[in-house]
């Protein structure tokens, strides 16, 4: 299994033909599981979806590949790691970052969503934060949820 140590992360840039095309064999994967964990997050940790409470499901997944603004690319043996930050038509400052597996050329496999990154981080004081969605500004970075 590939890791942030057993891969050259390439930098951020904006998605070429290649990855255009990644994004739209999972669309609408990335679609429903949005939506899914949404819900299920509601049910324990709505803060993780909070900045899209807002939203209805149709409003939150209203995206297309001309959203997708910035990807990185992390090449194993067996297929490219696709990391994409897409941008939430229905926010000024909304994205959610995804990742998917592109299989080499010539392999029967096919492009998989792999996951939505959700963040978990400690305030300082003893809580947590929970975040789904986020900034321009967040940096697209190597993660596993």
């Amino acid at each position: 299994m590939a890791t942030a140590e057993t891969v050259d992360m390439g930098p951020p840039h904006a998605p070429k033909e290649e990855s255009i095309n990644a994004f739209k064999e999972i669309e609408i994967d990335l679609k429903k599981l949005l939506q899914h964990m949404r819900h299920e997050h509601d049910k324990h940790e709505s803060e993780y979806f909070s900045a899209v409470s807002q939203l209805s499901d149709h409003e939150l997944t209203t995206f297309t590949p001309s959203n997708l603004t910035q990807v990185r690319v992390a090449g194993s043996a067996y297929g490219m790691h696709l990391f994409g930050k897409v941008k939430l038509e229905a926010l000024d400052d909304g994205y959610i970052h995804f990742r998917a597996f592109v299989p080499n050329p010539g392999n029967s496999e096919v492009v998989k969503l792999h996951c939505i990154h959700t963040e978990e981080t400690e305030d300082g004081e003893g809580g947590k934060t929970y975040k789904a969605v986020f900034g321009k500004e967040q940096e697209l970075e190597w993660f596993d949820t």
